[in-house]
């Protein structure tokens, strides 16, 4: 029995793998993950009719994302594993997105996107065709950058994350692109990623300091 944890962006999602039974539970949208995580498990397994000692293997989206999202996220899954001895295995939201737009058809160029909130986003370019490919390392973008080098390369591209949602000004506005707006990376998507993966520690991937750090510095400059 397989845990996916999603909690990169404001939504708190999770998915739960009996086989080749794959069960999806949205806990919350709203950045609640403190609150609904370990409920939501519980609940999740239960209906399995299963508890935590049933699970071999956990997988958390380690980020990029919101910086409190991937601190709860990724300490519950290296909590349950330590308590279970389940194996421990990460992914990063940005494949999660890419793996799930090849899990619906998409294929070519595709940039996964995550709204990383001071009108920034998370971004990674991938090339879609019997596999999903990484291109490039996870970035800091601002939207309409990553716009506008998209709309002078011309090449037929596909967005896809919840940034895409939230800066569709900027990137709806490209005329070669097409959105596909995803609210939060799949859990299910997460486990077919992981799939194979070895287990190891686990880390998140902050790209850049937390909110609260960054409004402390502002503030105290001259």
């Amino acid at each position: 029995m397989i845990l996916a944890i999603e909690t990169a962006t404001t939504a708190c999602a999770i998915g739960l793998a009996d086989g080749d039974r794959v069960v999806e539970a949205l806990l919350a949208e709203d950045r609640r993950h403190v609150e609904v995580l370990t409920p939501g498990i519980g609940a999740l397994l239960a209906r399995a009719g299963a508890d935590a000692s049933a699970l071999t293997r956990i997988v958390v989206d380690r980020g990029p994302g919101l910086y409190t999202g991937l601190r709860v996220g990724v300490a519950t899954a290296i909590a349950l594993a330590d308590a279970t001895g389940a194996e421990l295995v990460a992914v990063t939201s940005l494949e999660v997105y890419a793996a799930a737009a090849a899990a619906r058809g998409v294929c070519g160029a595709l940039v996964a996107v995550v709204d990383g909130r001071r009108g920034e986003v998370f971004a990674q370019r991938f090339a879609l065709d019997d596999e999903v490919v990484a291109l490039d390392a996870p970035r800091v973008l601002r939207p309409r950058d990553l716009a506008i080098a998209w709309a002078t390369d011309g090449t037929p591209v596909t967005f896809v994350g919840d940034g895409v949602v939230r800066y569709a000004s900027d990137l709806g506005a490209v005329p070669n692109a097409t959105g596909l707006a995803l609210a939060w990376p799949p859990p299910a998507s997460a486990l077919a990623r992981a799939a194979g993966r070895a287990s190891g520690p686990v880390h998140p991937l902050y790209l850049r300091e937390a909110d609260a750090v960054a409004n402390f510095t502002t503030r105290d400059r001259p």
